[in-house]
């Protein structure tokens, strides 16, 4: 096996770069579920409502790690089946994105859906992205771009990594034949290597093609050895 190119470690090593990225979005999604969270409990501690939008955005955030994990290691073994997988959960994790954006964007009473919040940090939180509503519009947009980004980067490193092991296979059949035709002489000899016969009167002679240019040089025949 080749070692990789500069190429692939070039698109390796943005592929890492990325998806160290979306890790850390994730880190800081489970982080702040779990400060809303622990604020729900100390609000109602008895209470057998279950928060689970928290849960639900926790979630986000720890598929989101997992993927980001997936894909740094497949990037770092450069391994074509580890690139497969890794560019298959990113594009259904980019379809459930896509699903959930559109789910918002059609049902304007979505929030009727939630719970009430008596921590009152979800009103916060709606709050902050109303009043910076171009600043998360445009984080949003560069998140999902680079999740783009890094599903095209895996599937051009597994379409580089295929070819490659082709090539690697194609010479090494082709060292096989030529190590084959290398051993040919030493296993079977060549019709023009002395063989030896013997004569029906238990007398042996040189039957290869040597021996017969030199009969027809000197004149002889097999009738005249005797």
């Amino acid at each position: 096996m080749r070692r990789p190119n500069c190429c692939h470690t070039c698109l390796a090593f943005i592929l890492k770069f990325l998806n160290l990225f979306q890790l850390f979005v994730g880190i800081s999604i489970i982080s702040y579920s779990v400060y809303i969270l622990n604020q729900w409990n100390k609000h109602l501690p008895d209470s057998s409502d279950s928060p689970w939008f928290i849960f639900a955005f926790m979630g986000l955030g720890i598929v989101l790690c997992c993927i980001s994990c997936t894909g740094h290691i497949a990037a770092e073994a450069i391994n074509g089946c580890c690139l497969c997988f890794y560019g298959l959960l990113k594009t259904v994790f980019i379809l459930l994105e896509v699903a959930f954006v559109l789910f918002i964007a059609l049902d304007r009473q979505w929030e009727m859906d939630l719970p009430s919040d008596p921590t009152g940090e979800i009103d916060k939180f709606r709050v902050f992205i109303e009043s910076n509503f171009d600043f998360c519009k445009w984080i949003g947009i560069t998140v999902v771009v680079i999740q783009v980004v890094c599903l095209m980067l895996a599937v051009v490193l597994r379409a580089t990594v295929s070819s490659q092991i082709k090539d690697d296979q194609t010479d090494i059949e082709k060292d096989g034949a030529v190590r084959g035709k290398a051993w040919e002489p030493l296993l079977n000899p060549r019709a023009n290597q002395t063989s030896v016969s013997v004569s029906g009167d238990g007398k042996a002679f040189r039957s290869d093609i040597w021996s017969s240019r030199m009969r027809e040089k000197y004149g002889l025949s097999s009738s005249n050895v005797k």
